[in-house]
């Protein structure tokens, strides 16, 4: 299935082409490209593929986790010294701004990718994995994909005029850079289509297999500890 889709995506991605050519893009003047390349993802071998975005979530994720560390950082400084030695930051707000976005924009990917995101399955989680695969599937490609490549590609347009005109913060008299943080919006995009793919793979390997995929585990809720070693001793009593 995953081979018929990539197949599907190159052919859109070529008439694209046709179409910039002649007359002008149905989409963007950059979506030919993107649907070839994401035509050939969907080629190559899912579960390769899965481990690579996998790996790649979750690192980026774990990367920009030390963001919260500065955060803290620059706040405790501001703290200190705006109310020890009354001598407050100008730079500070605009800084702390700017590592807050890195933490919010880059973390999507790992959230998709360890299904740390907020989610309502009070009914979802009634269905069958087969039927579960299915929605995900179907809903992916109506909501999810438009978004993220609108996403990316904007967000490169965005980001390309804030490095061309070398853009500065307005919110306080330090005016300090911003234009290499708006990088980050494209950067999230692209890896928010990177792990949608390999979401999009889980679901169809549990369409075909009937399971789910087992996911890399990075760090789970207490919550779902409790739950695993609880149903762990219900199985060895019962037995």
């Amino acid at each position: 299935m995953s081979k018929i889709i990539g197949k599907i995506l190159i052919i859109l991605g070529f008439i694209e082409f046709a179409l910039a050519i002649f007359y002008q893009p149905l989409i963007h003047k950059y979506s030919s490209s993107l649907l070839c390349i994401l035509g050939f993802l969907f080629i190559v071998p899912m579960r390769a593929y899965i481990k690579f975005a996998d790996t790649l979530s979750t690192s980026m994720g774990k990367a920009f986790s030390w963001c919260i560390v500065i955060l803290m950082g620059g706040t405790v400084y501001e703290v200190v010294m705006a109310y020890v030695f009354n001598k407050p930051t100008l730079w500070n707000f605009d800084f702390s701004m700017q590592m807050y976005g890195a933490i919010l924009m880059m973390s999507g990917a790992y959230c998709l990718a360890t299904e740390a995101h907020v989610r309502g399955d009070v009914i979802y989680r009634l269905f069958k994995p087969r039927t579960q695969a299915w929605l995900d599937l179907v809903l992916y490609f109506i909501f999810f994909f438009p978004g993220v490549i609108a996403l990316a590609f904007y967000g490169y347009e965005y980001a390309a005029l804030a490095w061309k005109i070398k853009e500065t913060s307005w919110s306080s008299p330090a005016q300090i850079q911003i234009y290499m943080v708006k990088s980050m919006i494209p950067a999230a995009g692209i890896l928010l289509i990177i792990q949608g793919i390999s979401e999009v793979f889980r679901s169809i390997i549990c369409i075909q297999e009937g399971q789910w995929p087992a996911r890399m585990v990075v760090a789970e809720e207490t919550e779902k500890i409790l739950m695993k070693k609880a149903e762990s001793e219900d199985q060895k009593d019962a037995v």
